[in-house]
């Protein structure tokens, strides 16, 4: 029953996120501001894995991976919807769209469709953990409560140390290296990256009665793939190796990329 249930969440799962994403391209397209993107793909997969949780039931397990996905996705999503509205284009997107010249139309809606494939082990993560067969709340469930609490308040303070520090005219051209940002290079992503910890921490029973929630860890894995290796520190400090030169590279000589750690001496 289970398999049958997964395979139809995840048909519909990826269908509404193709959906989400097509519209996120016209909308892109309209604007010509490819911050939107980003904006609509944070509450895309916050609602559809909110809706993916609640029917698996609306027991107390359920409520709580809804309430992670919609809390996670209204912090996030505001915010980066206010600094979208700030700039006229995302300077990561700009990039590329630049680079795919005449092409970039159809290129970005392939990217966009390759993005709402990326949500999908995310939002599955969700399902997986809501549908874990357990009456009450178990320790997996407290700890993920922890989690998820320290993920939304850590990446939210890291992304208030840097709306703070650009604000500053006089800091136009520097390098943000003080509070969380001197442990870590994008502790705002490190902190995005915590926060899936949780669905897993709900779904994966120890005692065997429940293996499917073993799958919940391809949500924090995808994040972190997307985080590490296409869409966040890659092209984010491409720009800003464009834009601060030696300092950056200072910067990254003296401060881990994503883990956070004591900076070395440069």
């Amino acid at each position: 029953m289970m398999a049958l249930n997964s395979i139809v969440a995840l048909m519909v799962i990826a269908a509404a996120l193709s959906a989400i994403m097509t519209a996120a391209w016209l909308i892109q397209q309209r604007t010509g501001n490819s911050g939107w993107v980003d904006t609509i793909w944070t509450f895309g997969v916050g609602l559809t894995g909110a809706a993916s949780a609640l029917t698996a039931g609306v027991e107390v397990r359920q409520l709580l991976v809804a309430a992670f996905a919609l809390v996670w996705a209204l912090r996030l999503g505001l915010h980066i919807a206010r600094r979208s509205a700030r700039v006229a284009d995302d300077p990561r997107y700009a990039a590329m769209i630049k680079e795919w010249g005449a092409d970039a139309p159809r290129r970005m809606f392939r990217f966009l469709q390759i993005q709402a494939l990326a949500g999908i082990p995310l939002v599955m993560s969700m399902f997986i953990a809501a549908s874990r067969p357990c009456s009450g709340l178990t320790i997996g469930d407290a700890a993920a409560i922890l989690v998820m609490t320290i993920a939304i308040l850590g990446e939210g303070l890291a992304d208030r140390q840097l709306e703070l520090f650009q604000a500053n005219t006089g800091n136009k051209g520097a390098i943000n290296d003080g509070g969380l940002w001197r442990w870590s290079r994008h502790p705002n992503y490190f902190f995005e990256f915590l926060g899936w910890i949780a669905y897993p921490l709900i779904a994966i029973d120890l005692s065997g009665h429940y293996p499917w929630g073993w799958l919940a860890l391809a949500g924090p894995a995808c994040m972190y793939w997307l985080l590490v290796h296409v869409s966040g520190i890659p092209p984010l400090e491409a720009h800003m190796l464009r834009s601060r030169g030696d300092a950056f590279r200072a910067y990254q000589r003296r401060t881990n990329a994503f883990f956070p750690g004591p900076p070395r001496r440069d």
